[in-house]
């Protein structure tokens, strides 16, 4: 079958705020001194499925940025617009339909476009793994991480440990979907050994995909077939633009893979992170000998465990520990490294103080 791959790209990455705003989210910073996450992502996912057959998925207010940066072999016919966000449910459906209407039946896998990955040639053999499940067994596969800390800021996938002699001892039967548990919890899930890290990363085939659509999501699935005939036409915009305010703003973790019963999870060890706010940013950058993090021209006394991240101004510190410093050409964020979390609750206030320059 021939393989596809969904790069979702539409967040707003509020919690990388001042760095990360909504004319160039996340998914377009350059983290890593490479290229930015989106087309790292690119490089990786294209070591197994072709270039030509890589979808974007973003939203519309984001697309002369990504129509400027994106990897320049990505078909720009393949970068697919959604006018307002409806979370992952949504743009997966709409992607799958894009794809069936000219390619009929394939596989779909599914990555968001801005996790940071260390081991690219581990991740490819995981993702030819799912693949090959998929063709074979017709499930829907998630990619698992073995948990390497009790870490209380990633959802966790509960698995069957005995079920593995079905899919080759290469994958496992999920029993259950958990969130973000307390750090008791967490140090029981891995001293448990039958939970992994949830990804966020699917492969499926396209029909099967479709069809748990219509079981599991039906109005989603009537309203994107209700402009089935306009995907690939000069009307689709406007078509699309109709249905999205109605649609069920729901993730497809809620949406099908806690509800259906096909679901295999395939553990990867590859050095994944999904850098999702800034106290993630060790994964990427080694700390100095005081343990701080410094991408940025920085002079300090007693400074220990910081992230320090900077453009253009020195930035001087004394007698300050696991404190978040980030300082952009309008905006300086101060935090407490155990709040990281949070800072997306700053972007909020902004919204709700109108200060749009700053957003």
């Amino acid at each position: 079958m021939q393989r596809f791959a969904v790069v979702m790209a539409g967040g707003g990455g509020t919690r990388f705020w001042p760095l990360s705003r909504s004319s160039s989210p996340k998914q377009f910073l350059n983290l890593s001194g490479n290229d930015i996450l989106i087309n790292e992502t690119i490089d990786r996912i294209s070591k197994v499925i072709p270039k030509k057959n890589i979808f974007i998925v973003t939203n519309i207010n984001q697309k002369e940025m990504i129509e400027k940066v994106l990897d320049e072999e990505i078909d720009r016919n393949n970068i697919i617009y959604e006018p307002i966000g409806r979370n992952t449910a949504a743009c997966i459906l709409y992607a799958a339909l894009k794809i069936k209407k000219i390619h009929e039946d394939g596989i779909m896998c599914v990555f968001p476009s801005d996790h940071y990955i260390k081991d690219n040639e581990g991740f490819a053999e995981v993702i030819n793994t799912c693949i090959e499940i998929a063709e074979k067994h017709d499930k829907l596969i998630t990619i698992g991480i073995n948990p390497t800390f009790p870490s209380t800021g990633y959802g966790y996938i509960k698995f069957d440990i005995d079920s593995s002699d079905k899919y080759e001892k290469k994958a496992y039967e999920v029993l259950e979907f958990v969130e973000k548990p307390s750090f008791d919890r967490a140090k029981a899930y891995i001293k448990s050994g039958n939970y992994l890290w949830n990804s966020g990363m699917f492969v499926w085939k396209i029909d099967t995909i479709i069809q748990n659509f219509n079981r599991f999501l039906p109005r989603i699935y009537n309203r994107f077939y209700s402009v089935y005939e306009y995907l690939w036409t000069d009307q689709e915009f406007e078509k699309i633009g109709e249905i999205y305010p109605s649609l069920q703003d729901i993730s497809i973790d809620y949406g099908i893979m806690e509800r259906a019963d096909e679901v295999v999870v395939v553990p990867g060890d590859f050095g994944w992170n999904d850098v999702g706010s800034w106290d993630s940013l060790g994964a990427i950058f080694p700390p100095d000998d005081d343990g701080n993090i410094v991408k940025a021209l920085h002079v300090g006394i007693d400074t220990r465990d910081c992230i320090i991240y900077g453009n253009n101004r020195l930035i001087a510190t004394i007698n300050v520990s696991d404190v978040i410093i980030a300082e952009t050409e309008d905006a300086v964020l101060v935090c407490a490294k155990n709040r990281a979390q949070d800072v997306k609750k700053i972007v909020e206030i902004l919204k709700e103080r109108k200060l749009d320059k700053f957003i």
